[in-house]
């Protein structure tokens, strides 16, 4: 009778931690910002990837020049290009290159792309920044990895593990929305593009200051090593490029630097700055901030651009025949249409003729 007894408290006492660990769970899950709820898309990409059904031959790696800049939607249409945005807000080389290895864990692409700007940052930035980067990302050595090397010195670990420790004075901000991300998470990218239909013309763009020093620090060329050695090791075609943003300025000395490096390592570089007249990009009509992001019309000119490039130089298939790609990437690209038209009306509405 006793040994039952015994056996009935064990159980009832394990049943009781699942249950708080249940109920802590989803506290910490109702706690937790909604990006999408709070009107910060850029929270949202890294998780959306996650949500993605096909294998991808291309995987743009990077900041924000690479999510507001190209369409991997464009790169299916014109191409037959599998493609995906791993973008976000600041993100800091580091970042990359622990988000490409989480992604290689998932699968191999024939292309990594890599945009540049990041290595203009030597150091964590801001709490900010780390946590659009780094809350979408799954539970893993590489997040682990990402977190230590992204924080800044009132930041700790433990909050980035159970974000209820970060979060838990949200209570009195929840409202019926947040019940039901619970169970639903709206997709706000299309692949990891995130698209805007404004326009708003590039005028006094602001030229560069001069610099004291112009070196990349030694972290940046570390990771840059890293992703380089990582991508060879696994067979993969890495690309670095400088997204044909007119700001934040991209220096000379900066450029002669990536020029160098991808010389030495037999990387193909390539500058879209250099290229806009070539491929059309107007920065009258082709962004929709002045100059810092392209709109959708400058980020479908430059994917048509890229597609062609990378059919030319790189091992990427035409899948628009294969039915397990097409079936998917045909409701990609209605559900791509789809958000045009409705920013298009919308931006119309806010600026009638």
């Amino acid at each position: 009778m006793k040994t039952k007894q015994k056996h009935t408290v064990l159980l009832t006492g394990i049943v009781a931690v699942l249950i708080l660990i249940l109920c802590l769970g989803l506290l910490q899950e109702l706690l937790r910002p909604k990006y999408g709820q709070l009107n910060i898309p850029e929270g949202t990409l890294i998780a959306d990837y996650y949500d993605d059904p096909t294998h991808h031959d291309v995987v743009f790696i990077g900041d924000c020049e690479v999510y507001e800049n190209f369409s991997p939607v464009t790169l299916w249409e014109e191409q037959g290009i599998t493609s995906f945005i791993r973008g976000s807000a600041q993100q800091l080389i580091w970042q990359s290159y622990y988000l490409l290895e989480e992604t290689l864990r998932y699968e191999t692409p024939e292309v990594v792309v890599f945009n540049v700007l990041s290595m203009k940052y030597g150091e964590p930035q801001s709490e900010a920044y780390n946590r659009l980067n780094l809350d979408g990302m799954r539970l893993s050595p590489q997040k682990l990895a990402a977190v230590r090397a992204s924080m800044t010195e009132e930041e700790s670990l433990l909050s980035y593990l159970f974000p209820l420790l970060r979060y838990h004075s949200r209570w009195n901000e929840l409202k019926g929305e947040d019940l039901r991300y619970l169970t639903h998470r709206d997709i706000v990218s299309d692949s990891g593009y995130l698209m805007n239909v404004q326009v708003r013309p590039a005028e006094n763009v602001p030229a560069g200051r001069p610099l004291g020093d112009y070196s990349f620090a030694p972290v940046c060329w570390d990771y840059l090593d890293k992703m380089a050695s990582l991508c060879e090791e696994k067979g993969v075609r890495l690309v670095l490029i400088k997204a044909p943003s007119l700001y934040p300025f991209w220096y000379d000395q900066w450029e002669e630097q990536i020029e160098d490096y991808a010389a030495r390592r037999g990387l193909s570089y390539i500058n879209f700055l250099e290229l806009t007249d070539e491929i059309g990009v107007d920065f009258t009509t082709d962004t929709y901030d002045s100059g810092l992001h392209l709109n959708l019309y400058g980020a479908e000119k430059l994917s048509r651009w890229f597609g062609q490039w990378l059919t030319a130089n790189c091992p990427v298939e035409d899948r628009r025949g294969q039915e397990e790609y097409a079936d998917i990437w045909n409701e990609k690209s209605a559900a791509y249409a789809a958000r045009r038209e409705r920013l298009e009306a919308e931006w119309s509405g806010e600026n009638p003729a």
